[in-house]
């Protein structure tokens, strides 16, 4: 083993995010998600909603209001989980637990909140105030906001969505500066047209976000789950290439919209639907996306969300087994998923730094800023048995681990990992190999008492190294 020195990671050139639960599936823990892919992502995003002073609440929309829907939408107030905090509410529902698992695991969380646009000043803060020990927070606020769909469309004129949104803004910025928040407008619907849809309304709105959006599938079953989907009637095909032309437009026009100002531009949703295409197409238009972004010599797109991780109808990598909501069946597009996040252009940027020394402290920023400390190995051949210990201090920390690109969690009071899977492709025959290791918060949460730069720095000791062992063959072989 050589000297171990440390590393930093940075923004890849272009993100990748993946959304975990909605109103078509539930949250699957974050160990499940990075065993199935082999590496955390830049953020999980989350779906709420946050409608307090509606009856029913804070039960799910379905559950409050039920009867035969005739489309998703079809309740008082959106069917997405509710989130239970807020002013009046506890931090101890499924939203905080599953923020808290998404930074253990050193990632960042967005938290998608469709939001009712006559709640006051009070509401707003008390939500902001939820969020601020979770560190770099994207709250994405009435997405889709152009649309019709969603119940603060339909209770409010877009020039009061549009100056919610704004207000939102305000608030989240002075009560949670560790938050960045998002505006999703429909953006360019047509290639000819000069504006995106309702760009005059939503011009403060982009002012005041700190991050633009849009959503985008390259194919659509609008009708699910209320309609099967037999012909177009309520589904669409599109082309990919037109869709990349239409959101690359769309982030023009947002820069038109803030006076020439290039604000960070993502996808927010993006995804092909199988109950169009079929499990093989879905793969082949998400992966001729991907090889569209990274063609691009403009780099105009920060980072794409993948909706999402596992479905009840066919928008997964994985599709919910109806049998059992735990268990999910993968798809077709998750490999091809798995081999595009693999690629460096995807991957958080590392630069080597100095020689690290023990005990090392490492900050943790984010999950497009975080220190690290690289271990450069030299194996003889291709290990059959690759194994990490944590003795003494090291068995409390909470740990990810990289190896041979492959991507490892170490919960706190964990002694020992197997680390044999990241040789199984037998693509590696010997020679330099490296383990890189990092500390996000084991509570999921920064400290407070950490002082200056809390809300977004966290920092944790790294006493001394792993013990490795490695064998290149079977203990006993007859």
């Amino acid at each position: 083993m050589k000297k171990p020195y440390l590393v930093r990671f940075g923004p890849a050139a272009c993100a990748v995010d993946l959304c975990d639960g909605s109103e078509r599936g539930e949250y699957v823990n974050q160990d499940y998600i990075l065993t199935k892919l082999g590496r955390p992502h830049r953020a999980i995003n989350l779906m709420y909603c946050y409608y307090p002073n509606d009856e029913g609440w804070p039960l799910r929309a379905s559950v409050a209001h039920a009867h035969d829907a005739k489309f998703a939408w079809d309740y008082p107030y959106d069917d997405y989980f509710p989130y239970t905090g807020g002013l009046g509410g506890t931090t101890d529902g499924p939203v905080f637990a599953q923020m808290r698992d998404i930074r253990r695991h050193g990632q960042d969380v967005c938290l998608t909140l469709t939001m009712d646009p006559y709640l006051d000043d009070a509401h707003i803060a008390a939500v902001a105030r939820d969020l601020r020990t979770f560190g770099r927070v994207t709250v994405r606020i009435n997405h889709e906001a152009t649309g019709s769909w969603f119940s603060f469309n339909r209770r409010a004129s877009y020039e009061t969505v549009a100056a919610f949104f704004v207000r939102a803004c305000e608030v989240f910025h002075r009560e949670a500066p560790n938050c960045r928040i998002v505006l999703c407008l429909d953006g360019c619907k047509e290639l000819s047209e000069r504006k995106m849809l309702m760009e005059d309304i939503f011009t403060e709105a982009a002012k005041a976000a700190d991050i633009v959006s849009v959503d985008r599938y390259l194919a659509l079953h609008w009708g699910w789950p209320v309609k099967v989907c037999t012909d177009g009637s309520s589904a669409a095909d599109y082309d990919t290439d037109d869709i990349y032309k239409l959101a690359k437009k769309s982030f023009r026009r947002y820069t038109v919209m803030n006076d020439g100002v290039k604000k960070p531009m993502v996808m927010s949703e993006l995804n092909a639907d199988g109950d169009v295409t079929g499990p093989f197409y879905q793969a082949e238009k998400i992966r001729r996306f991907c090889d569209l972004v990274k063609s691009d010599r403009e780099h105009w797109l920060s980072g794409f969300t993948m909706y999402q991780f596992r479905d009840r109808g066919r928008l997964g990598l994985e599709i919910e087994d109806p049998n059992n909501k735990d268990n999910g069946i993968e798809q077709p597009v998750l490999g091809v998923y798995r081999e595009i996040i693999a690629d460096p252009f995807f991957s958080p940027r590392r630069k080597a730094g100095k020689a690290a020394k023990f005990p090392q402290t490492l900050r943790f920023g984010g999950a497009e800023d975080f220190e690290g400390v690289c271990i450069p190995m030299q194996l003889t051949g291709a290990p059959v048995l690759f194994e990490a210990y944590f003795d003494g201090e090291l068995s409390d920390a909470n740990m990810m681990l990289e190896v041979n690109g492959k991507w490892f969690y170490k919960s706190p009071g964990v002694k020992a990992l197997d680390l044999s899977s990241a040789f199984f492709d037998r693509s590696f025959e010997g020679g330099e190999t490296a383990v890189t290791v990092f500390l996000p918060p084991a509570a999921g949460e920064n400290d407070p008492a950490q002082g200056e730069g809390w809300q977004t720095d966290y920092t944790a000791t790294l006493t001394a190294l792993p013990r490795f062992r490695v064998c290149y063959a079977p203990i006993l072989h007859a």
